[in-house]
């Protein structure tokens, strides 16, 4: 088992990473403070691990509320599931929320731990590889709005993460494709020894190795966890996080919630970033091909789809991370460095997303 810890003073945690880990008491004890525990999971996981966790925690009053499985689900609506379970069993301010599930779970069960009497603890069990390496680890939680992506929400610290690698086993390829979206966006953003270690691993990755995904889980919750110790808010460098995002969302909400996954959608998102940095003329154009062979060597896709060519400038102007001063990109000087950019050139912005399917193509 590897320990990442994540420091923020008083409020730091431990990021547990290996194979069977949700067999292991002792990783849970130590950060529940009262009596009762409220899992929150969702219809697919649920078959798959909900046992296991509940006989894991057999010294605790458990309840456990079941979630509809999907991003379209990741409402205000959803989110009242978790809160009528929490009143209906005389939850206190004590208790503590257990997410069991991926990136939509966590961010819900962690909003309604927030919320929930000002505020309860809460302790993230991520099962996919996008929550695994990403949303599970820095705080961020939040539902959709129809108009925007993650628009309602609050930063809350979990007290652990516990991150069990064996769930990936039962993981669709297309869900493990979409988590090494974010893997990609960590080595692109500040590790160029990362990244090169993603290109020369992708097929033991995709195989399944699992000494080799802890090792990824690892360095991506290493990355996240510095970043987040500098700035949990986001004020600052926590921005470069949404490396390919903004674009991201906007494919998200122009699609509707789950027709493209999160991580479909930031592969495009990265190529894109990497498109536009190249027009620039920040990034060469070698780095960006490359950042977008690794995108399609992952199963994810190099470009945003057709049908949303006329919309995305308006749906992008929606982006949480916009400002006063109007959109900012996180774009590249090369693989493993990335910046924060404001007043970005609208006609570069709009030959990015006119290229489509010929994003990168210096013809």
């Amino acid at each position: 088992m590897e320990v990442v810890n994540l420091e923020l003073d008083n409020r730091a945690y431990p990021i547990y990473i290996g194979s069977d880990l949700l067999l292991e008491q002792s990783l849970f004890l130590p950060h529940i403070r009262g009596k009762q525990v409220l899992i929150v999971t969702n219809d697919t996981i649920a078959p798959l691990y909900l046992e296991r966790l509940k006989a894991t925690l057999i010294d605790y009053k458990t309840d456990v509320v079941i979630l509809p499985d999907g991003e379209r689900y990741k409402t205000l609506d959803t989110l009242n599931l978790i809160f009528d379970a929490l009143l209906e069993h005389h939850h206190t301010r004590q208790s503590t929320i257990i997410a069991l599930g991926g990136g939509v779970v966590g961010d819900m069960a962690g909003f309604a731990a927030a919320c929930y009497q000002r505020g309860i603890d809460f302790i993230q069990v991520p099962t996919t590889l996008l929550s695994q390496v990403d949303s599970s680890v820095g705080g961020k939680t939040a539902v959709n709005h129809r108009l925007g992506k993650n628009m309602i929400g609050a930063f809350h610290q979990p007290r652990a993460v516990v991150i069990d690698v064996s769930t990936l086993q039962t993981l669709p390829m297309r869900e493990l494709s979409a988590g090494l979206a974010e893997v990609i966006k960590h080595g692109a953003l500040g590790d160029p020894d990362y990244f090169r270690w993603v290109e020369e691993h992708m097929p033991a990755i995709l195989a399944g190795d699992s000494e080799v995904q802890i090792l990824m889980v690892q360095r991506s919750c290493e990355i996240k966890a510095s970043i987040v110790a500098e700035d949990e808010r986001e004020s600052g460098v926590r921005a470069l996080l949404n490396l390919g995002h903004t674009f991201a969302h906007a494919i998200e909400n122009g699609l509707g919630y789950g027709k493209w996954l999160h991580g479909e959608a930031v592969g495009a998102g990265l190529v894109m970033a990497a498109d536009l940095s190249w027009r620039l003329g920040l990034l060469s154009i070698e780095d960006g091909l490359r950042l977008k062979r690794l995108v399609a060597a992952a199963g994810l896709p190099v470009a945003p789809p057709t049908e949303l060519n006329n919309e995305m400038w308006s749906l992008m102007a929606r982006d949480k991370k916009a400002t006063d001063e109007g959109l900012r990109f996180i774009v590249l000087k090369a693989l493993g460095s990335a910046f924060l950019m404001g007043d970005v050139d609208e006609s570069k912005v709009r030959s990015t997303l006119k290229a489509g399917v010929g994003l990168l193509d210096p013809a």
